[in-house]
């Protein structure tokens, strides 16, 4: 998997995160990625020791908590809030289960455009511009972020607040943390949650969200929160939680403004390609002045040069034969959230409809269908069999399989957009 997701991949198509969770909905979350440290002092040293009683039936679990309790609090948590946290903590089954048996979505870029950004989830994000309207223009002004970006993140992540989670964090993450497959990652988390609940931002009864950790209406997980979320009320909590969003919509503000957001310019633009183009040249790592790329031909859907954001590149995530796209920095920034090139443009586009802008010009390959994760590794076998490596077989679409299906495409006169279609696993049959 490409090393720009710093991430561990989850399923679904944009269920992928470094710091975030792997919880996606048509219309519910989607998972957020962010990390960097607080302003906030922790906790008071000194508080009483309390004794922790958890009531579990699994006594596996009750000794991974006696263990634990002492590697918290060599990390700075109290005794007092981690046995306040760790009161009647359960061993979770649910979220293992769901951890290990999550479903495989194959699911196609423009099958999932269409749900994030149908037109209920258009009007719902105007409807949320006008509601919290002056808290938008204090956010924009403040972190430089346009607002309809921050609106759109929001939608993408809990359907604008509507589905924020209801799963108490602290068991969750413990039971991830004892007997789930990442059980350092999510034993970090928890200790970050901790250090929420220690620095009075939240409690643990309130303190909900996903059942693999994301929590509030931007879904950031514990040590993203610790890094990028802000008071934006003032009322002396970072309150993500709560049913007003200021103080999360201000906290992804900061996460964007952090890694380099530039307001008022595009994540990128559809454009037209010239005849013959050189797919090789597409990608994420051919970066151009945007004249060299209309010296190659490339143009606007308006048929006129692109106007100059800086270096970009050029993207064809449905192939040859679906739209193409020129992104800049800030499509960048997005990804930084989530890696996923479904997930960047889900939330450009959706920011562009906010906008008012209309939607994509050219059409899908709306006939193609997703390959299944077995097929994916097919593919990857069978291209590497030809004597085209993906340097390993894992049924991830990375830039190694791409660059493979290039050459095999090239090699056998076909168009090099290295697109994992179903229609290229037949020909490889």
């Amino acid at each position: 998997m490409a090393a720009r997701m710093m991430a561990l991949a989850y399923a679904g198509i944009v269920s992928i995160f470094p710091v975030f969770s792997p919880a996606h909905a048509a219309d519910g979350p989607v998972v957020t990625r962010a990390m960097m440290p607080s302003p906030r002092p922790v906790a008071r040293p000194g508080e009483v020791a309390l004794p922790v009683v958890p009531v579990v039936a699994n006594t596996g679990f009750a000794r991974w908590i006696s263990g634990f309790r002492s590697r918290a609090m060599a990390q700075g948590i109290s005794a007092r809030t981690f046995d306040r946290a760790f009161q009647g903590v359960e061993y979770n089954a649910d979220v293992i289960s769901r951890d290990r048996n999550q479903a495989e979505f194959a699911r196609t870029l423009w099958d999932y455009l269409d749900s994030a950004v149908s037109d209920t989830r258009v009007a719902n994000g105007r409807a949320g511009l006008a509601s919290y309207g002056p808290v938008l223009d204090r956010i924009e002004a403040k972190y430089g972020v346009d607002k309809e970006v921050v609106v759109a993140i929001w939608g993408l992540e809990s359907a604008y607040g509507s589905y924020r989670g209801s799963t108490p964090i602290v068991p969750a993450l413990a039971t991830l943390a004892y007997d789930g497959r990442r059980g350092p990652f999510f034993e970090e988390q928890l200790v970050a949650a901790l250090r929420i609940i220690q620095a009075g931002d939240i409690d643990p009864a309130h303190m909900t969200g996903s059942w693999a950790g994301a929590m509030g209406h931007t879904q950031f997980m514990p040590t993203s929160f610790l890094e990028y979320a802000v008071d934006f009320t003032g009322d002396g909590r970072r309150d993500i939680w709560s049913d007003d969003p200021s103080d999360a919509l201000a906290s992804t503000a900061a996460y964007l403004a952090r890694f380099g957001w530039i307001r008022d310019q595009p994540w990128g633009v559809e454009v037209q390609l010239p005849a013959g183009f050189d797919f090789a040249h597409a990608g994420h790592d051919t970066k151009r002045p945007v004249a060299d790329w209309t010296a190659l031909g490339v143009r606007g859907m308006d048929g006129r040069p692109v106007a100059d954001h800086g270096k970009a590149a050029v993207l064809v995530p449905a192939g040859a034969n679906g739209p193409a796209f020129m992104v800049f920095r800030n499509f960048n920034v997005i990804e930084r959230y989530n890696a996923a090139d479904s997930y960047v443009i889900g939330v450009g586009h959706l920011s562009d409809r906010l906008k008012g802008q209309g939607g994509f010009v050219q059409d899908w390959p709306r006939g193609d269908r997703a390959l299944m994760s077995a097929e994916k590794k097919e593919l990857q076998t069978r291209l590497t069999a030809a004597g085209y490596s993906t340097q390993g077989v894992d049924g991830r679409i990375g830039p190694n399989t791409i660059d493979a299906i290039r050459a095999y495409q090239i090699a056998r006169g076909l168009t090099p957009d290295g697109y994992p279609s179903a229609a290229l696993l037949e020909h490889l049959r």
